[in-house]
């Protein structure tokens, strides 16, 4: 494939995830009054927003891995048919905790058999000297429509209620769904692995240098979840007990929650140009320390100003957001290039299992804490960063690999 067609199949994906991403974080946005509406605690609360994430994680090593064996196309567009279906029955018929439960686990499947698909989709094409590059674009339009997922919850609900909300996420999925078919073509034999054993993991696992990578994006992916699934409710709880000198917010916490996905986004594209200039290892310790030191610090002190929450969470969230390209760079480019399929399936299984637990971590303990206080929400993230701080040790202890021509002491050692 030429760079003018890789260019435009780049933009095709990008364009696709985008649309398939819009409704992704519907269910965060309009968590506090759905918890109303539906009689659910905290718990029930972060088991729905966790469950998109556990079905990702039990999904993705079979549809990821299955990339490597079949046209990843195939796979992209059953999971993109999975988030249509999820989306437009979560408006048209969930009615409390278990249909909740039900179609965003689905949703998770869709977003398993779209997210690191559409990736491979993009990295079995480029070359490798604009592999890092490509998946950073990849990152930057999910990263921007999930930003802009919040505002449009929001917004959508307001006019046409949270149903009608959801309902029109599944339209744009469909969307999606019909530019890849009429746009994308199947991909070429040879990028196809035919002689490796389906679902042999050992390989990948043995690979300590794509390991590193995936426990820390585990901890990374732990971290960014717990952040967005309960950013609204902590923006709501802190709002309704400022004190009165602080007025009415200027920012609603939708719209807190949009620009700290567009931070994040930024943060990204920024952190991998910088891990390629300072070394990949570097770039991300420092991140994953700092991210532990901001978890506390919102924790602890967001509670007592609402502006005090808003700056604290955008620095979170761009700190959180820095090492989100460079850990999926990491993994798939010291991976084995014909098992580049499985070994993202193992980055993202790892991934989405710390996505699936963060949100727990919080529900659970806001509620063994006695419910919302300054002080369940200190410890509640507390807990994330000790997460962050022992994914960082082991980390460091695997030593894993720079790129070719990353940081002045780049190396293959590991």
């Amino acid at each position: 494939m030429n760079d003018a067609s890789a260019k435009r199949l780049i933009a095709i994906v990008c364009s696709a995830q985008a649309l398939v991403q819009i409704g992704a974080f519907f269910w965060p946005a309009l968590l506090p009054s759905m918890m109303l509406r539906w009689e659910l605690t905290n718990s029930d609360a972060g088991w729905i927003t966790g469950i998109f994430y556990a079905a990702y994680m039990v999904s993705v090593p079979l549809l990821v891995t299955l990339t490597d064996r079949v046209d990843p196309r195939a796979v992209y567009l059953f999971g993109v048919g999975c988030t249509i279906v999820a989306h437009s029955l979560f408006g048209l018929v969930a009615d409390g905790f278990w249909s909740a439960l039900a179609l965003r686990a689905i949703a998770g499947v869709g977003w398993a058999g779209t997210y690191m698909t559409g990736l491979k989709l993009l990295v079995d094409i480029v070359d490798k000297k604009i592999m890092s590059r490509a998946v950073t674009g990849h990152a930057a339009s999910i990263g921007i429509s999930g930003a802009i997922s919040f505002a449009c919850a929001d917004l959508l609900a307001k006019h046409f209620g949270w149903a009608g909300a959801f309902i029109l996420a599944g339209t744009c999925a469909l969307t999606a769904w019909l530019l890849v078919v009429t746009s994308v073509p199947k991909a070429p034999e040879k990028v196809r692995s035919v002689e490796l054993d389906w679902f042999d993991f050992r390989p990948v696992i043995s690979n300590r240098s794509s390991m590193a990578y995936a426990i820390a994006y585990c901890a990374h992916t732990l971290e960014m979840n717990a952040l967005r699934g309960w950013g609204v409710a902590f923006l709501t709880f802190v709002a309704a007990r400022a004190d009165a000198s602080d007025g009415a917010p200027l920012l609603t916490p939708t719209t807190v929650l949009t620009l700290l996905g567009i931070v994040g986004t930024a943060a990204s594209v920024l952190g991998n140009e910088a891990s390629i200039r300072i070394g990949r290892r570097n770039l991300i310790m420092a991140a994953m320390l700092c991210s532990a030191i901001c978890a506390t610090s919102l924790g602890f002190m967001g509670s007592n100003s609402y502006v005090l929450a808003v700056v604290l969470m955008l620095l979170y969230a761009f700190i959180v957001w820095l090492d989100s390209s460079s850990l999926t760079a990491g993994a798939a480019g010291t991976a084995d290039p014909q098992r580049r399929g499985a070994t993202l399936a193992v980055h993202s299984t790892l991934g989405y299992a710390g996505g699936f637990v963060g949100p727990l971590i919080i529900g659970w303990t806001l509620d063994l804490s006695g419910g919302k206080s300054p002080t369940s929400w200190g410890l509640s993230f507390l807990l994330i960063a000790i997460c962050s701080l022992v994914a960082m040790v082991i980390f460091l202890a695997l030593r894993p690999r720079e790129l070719a021509g990353e940081g002045s002491k780049a190396s293959g050692s590991g």
